[in-house]
């Protein structure tokens, strides 16, 4: 399957020093994956992650109380119009669209995750929450593959796990936070077997042993979801392997220093060291040697609807043959990086 896009992709050099710029600023440990990115995909990346760091502040930030996910959706039509915008984050997303074909229903169910945000949803189990983070997290893992180039649905649907998996991490470091902005995004059935008023966390964020069993879970179901989507590495682009595994390291040891925290996501919030990201980054360049084939499973319910509008039937390659001999001629020097990921499930 070809790596580059059908159509040429260019930004002008304001605009790539804004989507630097905004990666740089918005998340220190996408910005240190984006480093290990193949210089074909690195500022694609970039755009992507503007846009979507951009929509999101909208919603976030939003103070004039009408609906900024009505007015990204419009912008969206826009956008797959071929109409002109005066913003940076638009322009960059519009020459993506252009160059790699990007389909309409996923960006737009990211805007719908957005909606949802505005809307304040509650989510009744984890199923309802996983959906929820298809939308904003399972959609960006989706975009990330097209740009690096494969639309194989067993490749599109473990980076789709990737981002679930990611976004359920953001969800278990941002109770406390979340929880004083009027947010929860905790499974309300396991709230409430854990005997957790929610409204009364809402009220007053506090952590109790009961609460951090709640974000336990959610960090065992991150789990799953962490170990099924890094199959997904052998099925990308040997160049693009370390920037993703190192990607879901990061996120992953996010989920670890939660746990190091007694699970209390209330009165602390867990981040990972510069010299934990760089650390983890050099074992990220391990990916390009990954060994294993990826797992055949389908994609998530909730991820479903965004692989079958995004698979093309894969072809195997040069590539794909050359990569995989060289996959299984690195197996020892892999097999720490396969166990060595700790799991959140302790007691």
């Amino acid at each position: 399957m070809a790596y580059w896009p059908p159509d040429p992709f260019s930004l002008s050099e304001d605009d790539r020093t804004h989507c630097r710029a905004a990666i740089r600023v918005g998340s220190t440990s996408f910005h240190a994956a984006s480093l290990l990115l193949p210089k074909r995909v690195r500022l694609p990346a970039r755009a992507l992650y503007a846009f979507c760091r951009a929509s999101d502040d909208a919603v976030d930030l939003n103070q004039e109380g009408a609906s900024v996910a009505d007015r990204l959706k419009m912008r969206l039509d826009r956008i797959y119009a071929g109409q002109s915008s005066d913003i940076v984050s638009e322009r960059a997303f519009a020459a993506l669209v252009r160059a790699w074909r990007i389909p309409y229903t996923v960006p737009a169910a990211l805007i719908e995750g957005f909606a949802w945000d505005e809307a304040g949803r509650r989510y009744a189990t984890l199923d309802d929450l996983l959906d929820y983070c298809a939308r904003v997290a399972g959609t960006v893992g989706i975009m990330m593959t097209i740009l690096i180039g494969r639309r194989d649905p067993a490749v599109l649907a473990r980076a789709a796990d990737l981002g679930l998996a990611m976004q359920l991490t953001n969800i278990a470091r941002d109770v406390g936070e979340d929880a004083r902005q009027g947010r929860i995004y905790l499974p309300l059935d396991w709230l409430a077997e854990a005997g957790i008023d929610h409204e009364r966390l809402l009220a007053e964020p506090r952590h109790s042993p009961a609460l951090g069993k709640v974000v336990q879970r959610v960090l065992a179901a991150a789990d799953t979801l962490y170990d099924r989507a890094l199959t997904g590495l052998s099925g990308l682009p040997l160049d693009s392997r370390p920037a993703i595994c190192a990607a879901g390291l990061i996120y992953r040891a996010i989920g670890d220093q939660i746990a190091e925290n007694d699970f209390n996501s209330v009165d602390r919030r867990a981040f990972t060291s510069q010299q934990t990201k760089l650390k983890l980054a050099a074992a990220g360049t391990a990916g390009w040697v990954f060994a294993g084939s990826v797992d055949s499973s389908p994609p998530h319910t909730s991820t479903h609807f965004l692989v079958e509008a995004t698979a093309e039937t894969p072809v195997q390659g040069f590539d794909a043959k050359v990569g995989r001999a060289i996959e299984l001629l690195a197996l020892s020097a892999t097999r720490e990086y396969q166990t060595g990921t700790p799991a959140h499930g302790r007691p």
